[in-house]
């Protein structure tokens, strides 16, 4: 249904709000983005209201009515929280049941019991991409990292070693993996598939939290050797609670969305028949919306019950999980705002005219947008969904998977150098207790190698597919 929604929208939008020519529309757009990026960092405005301003200033430049811009930009703000705005209420009820009931905890022991010295490292990746599944970054981080502290100081092992892995499973999984945010949307945008793209995501996701996880945290072990800060080890999240969910039931619970929709992936591929009676049922319970509905019940079971919940201190926990989402389903409205912006002033045209004279591959071409926008921005979603609404004329003619490898060339090229209008970057340095160059050569290096990693792998895959 979302994925019509934004068709009918693309579709009204065929003739552009303003007749500005490509060199003007050319400046519009960085005239946009540049009130989005001065708004942020040195106003240091709210992403939402930069992004409605932004969005406003972006059809002034262009010459379009003010009545128009805002009209786009309202239509691209509903279809998108219509889109995904139940996706993410219902990943933020999963993600804290899974962190009160000491489900995540539960998972990171029982783990961490069975590794140690050198495959440490290893178990931490492995660890944070499962949590990472369900988990917006941010929860993921704030999560993961007293985890990692603990782990770091416990077997005195360098940070960087620790730290670096568990990064890279959850940012790998935040930019290339469904039911994030931003590659959500970018299915929406660019009607792709999405159990094709979560499996295509998967197999780029893999070699690259490999290469960019345990193997790079080697070198940044040497290139900024710390401890474990002391001020920011504290308690762990389930000490109060009597017992805790099982290892195979909370492990279970966090993978059910994602077997559901490759269920409907791979059904669909094999029986590619609508009026068949199982491909009906997979669209179904495969559709993103039942998957993680299905999770958050069977969650209020193995994970509350089992932790001893009573049926009040279920309902305060799904009460609280709602309340911090409201910022992130502000911006994420917001960037799609912009991005109908962008696309009803007809800059997704004038991007399709310029990479026919650039002759540069539709997947690189994505990459090339999202990676611009988030060294502009700061962040990985609104590059996404921008990006995706840029390069949304490119995969009209695409097949189903390179339509989906184009939204995961995005998701790769939002990922690119996280550096100081990123609020990740903060977040990092605060909690690892590094200085701004320290935070650089770790984090935001280690964000370049997955972008670049993973959009090699992409680009390996479409010459294959």
């Amino acid at each position: 249904m979302t994925s019509l929604s934004v068709e009918m929208l693309a579709a009204d939008a065929v003739e552009p709000i303003t007749s500005a020519g490509n060199a003007q529309l050319g400046i519009a757009v960085l005239a946009g983005i540049a009130v989005i990026v001065l708004l942020i960092t040195k106003f240091k405005m709210h992403a939402f209201l930069a992004l409605t301003i932004g969005s406003l200033a972006l059809g002034s430049f262009a010459g379009a009515a003010p009545a128009k811009t805002i009209a786009s930009f309202t239509a691209g703000l509903g279809s998108t929280v219509a889109g995904v705005g139940v996706l993410i209420a219902l990943g933020a009820i999963l993600g804290k049941l899974l962190a009160d009931s000491g489900g995540a905890d539960q998972i990171v022991d029982t783990i961490l019991a069975k590794a140690s010295g050198r495959a440490m490292p290893w178990a931490m990746v492995l660890i944070a991409s499962i949590i990472g599944l369900p988990l917006f970054f941010e929860v993921g981080i704030v999560l993961l990292i007293p985890v990692v502290l603990l782990v770091a100081k416990r077997g005195n092992y360098s940070l960087m070693r620790i730290g670096i892995p568990a990064l890279a499973g959850l940012s790998v999984m935040h930019g290339l993996i469904p039911p994030h945010p931003g590659p959500l949307v970018a299915i929406d945008a660019l009607g792709a598939n999405l159990g094709v793209t979560l499996a295509l995501g998967v197999l780029v996701a893999i070699p690259t939290v490999i290469i960019t996880g345990p193997v790079f945290s080697r070198y940044a072990a040497r290139w900024v050797d710390i401890k474990a800060p002391e001020k920011m080890i504290p308690q762990r999240p389930s000490e109060d609670l009597d017992r805790r969910p099982g290892f195979g039931a909370t492990l279970a619970t966090i993978l059910l969305p994602v077997v559901l929709m490759l269920v409907k992936a791979l059904v669909d591929i094999i029986v590619d028949d609508p009026e068949n009676h199982v491909q009906r049922i997979t669209d179904v319970i495969g559709s993103p919306l039942i998957a993680l509905l299905a999770a958050v019940i069977v969650g209020m079971f193995t994970l509350g019950r089992a932790a001893g919940f009573s049926k009040g201190r279920l309902s305060t926990t799904v009460e609280k999980s709602l309340a911090p989402i409201a910022g992130v389903l502000l911006i994420v409205g917001a960037g799609g705002g912009f991005k109908q912006t962008l696309i009803d002033a007809g800059v997704g045209q004038m991007i399709l005219d310029f990479s026919k004279d650039w002759s540069i591959p539709a997947l690189l071409l994505g990459w090339l947008i999202a990676v611009a926008i988030r060294l502009a921005t700061g962040s990985a979603t609104v590059a996404t969904i921008s990006a995706a609404g840029l390069v949304a004329p490119l995969a009209a003619d695409m097949s189903t998977s390179h339509a989906a490898l184009l939204v995961l060339a995005v998701g790769a090229g939002s990922l690119f150098f996280s550096h100081v209008n990123d609020a990740g970057f903060w977040l990092v340095k605060e909690y690892f207790g590094m200085n701004v160059g320290q935070t650089i050569k770790t984090w935001s290096v280690m964000e370049t190698i997955i972008s670049v990693v993973s959009l090699a792998f992409i680009l390996l895959l479409s010459l294959v597919l």
